[in-house]
């Protein structure tokens, strides 16, 4: 969706800043930098997240919503918050509703719950205008560090087999990222009787992991071998690869079924979401441009 808007984006260095976009370099730990880049924005976009560990996110994940809150408060736009959905829990009979009670069952999805508190608590006491709009894991351009990235495609593009650390034959939802991304848009431009909750975004019927996989490595005409990695192997990996830590309280997700409910989205919004056919052919056009270059050295 292009829409012509003006776009400021804040980081702490130039890097993945597009073409277009004006730059603002600061840390969002900053309020004043906060403050000082949402002038005259009508919209904030809330997409940041720290590295993937529980401490991070429990010092910082509340601290850039706080200062969010502030610049949104002080400056009148509207706070539209990229959300994932830890902090609901496991899913009843495998649906996850945006609208869900806040139910955790991992450190990191306290850590959301308490985040999404303090951001609709802010918006109910009239400091700030928000909504949230809710993904499951991602795929497409673009991404990544996504569970179709960096960890995949250069494996794939190689002829080497794949590692992968979740369950793979559950139903799952993944979002597409440009389908994220005119959503948030719409979150933007929506009624006012629109924000003050979570949204699930548009998504497809979800696939298995292994459908998805199996799907892309068709797309760019190879074949696909899957390591899977279990938890025993994960726990012993981790003592040199510490991502491998923050993985284990969040195998629910992929151990049955994990589909995303977007249906009060489509009776609010209307639209479908991209097919998973057209999703995986823009996302292997995307990714032989990207990684082939790191296939062959590994060839």
């Amino acid at each position: 969706m292009t829409l012509g808007h003006r776009v400021r984006v804040v980081k702490r260095s130039r890097s993945g800043i597009p073409k277009g976009a004006e730059a603002v370099l600061g840390d969002v730990t900053d309020e004043g930098v906060c403050v000082s880049a949402a002038q005259g924005a009508s919209t904030i976009y809330h997409c940041i997240n720290p590295a993937y560990t529980t401490s991070e996110w429990r010092a910082l994940l509340p601290r850039y919503a706080a200062n969010l809150i502030a610049a949104a408060g002080r400056t009148g736009a509207r706070l539209v918050v990229l959300d994932n959905v830890y902090a609901l829990g496991r899913p009843r009979n495998g649906i996850v509703s945006a609208d869900a009670p806040l139910a955790p069952v991992s450190r990191k999805g306290e850590v959301r719950a308490r985040v999404t508190r303090q951001l609709l608590e802010a918006h109910a006491a009239g400091h700030a205008r928000v909504v949230i709009g809710r993904a499951s894991d991602f795929y497409g351009p673009g991404g990544t560090l996504t569970y179709v990235g960096d960890q995949f495609w250069p494996a794939l593009l190689a002829g080497k087999p794949v590692r992968t650390i979740t369950g793979l034959d559950h139903p799952h939802t993944y979002h597409y990222i440009p389908d994220v991304a005119d959503a948030l848009a719409q979150l933007a431009s929506a009624p006012d009787d629109a924000t003050g909750r979570a949204w699930m975004l548009p998504c497809a019927p979800a696939p298995t992991t292994r459908a998805l996989m199996t799907a892309c490595a068709r797309a760019v005409g190879r074949d696909l071998t899957l390591l899977p990695t279990g938890i025993v192997m994960q726990r012993l990996l981790s003592v040199v690869i510490p991502f491998l830590r923050e993985t284990p309280e969040m195998a629910y997700q992929w151990a049955a079924p994990f589909v995303m409910d977007d249906a009060p989205w489509r009776a609010r919004f209307g639209g479908t979401a991209t097919d998973l056919d057209v999703g995986v052919a823009a996302t292997a056009a995307w990714a032989r441009a990207h990684y082939e270059p790191v296939a062959d050295a590994r060839r």
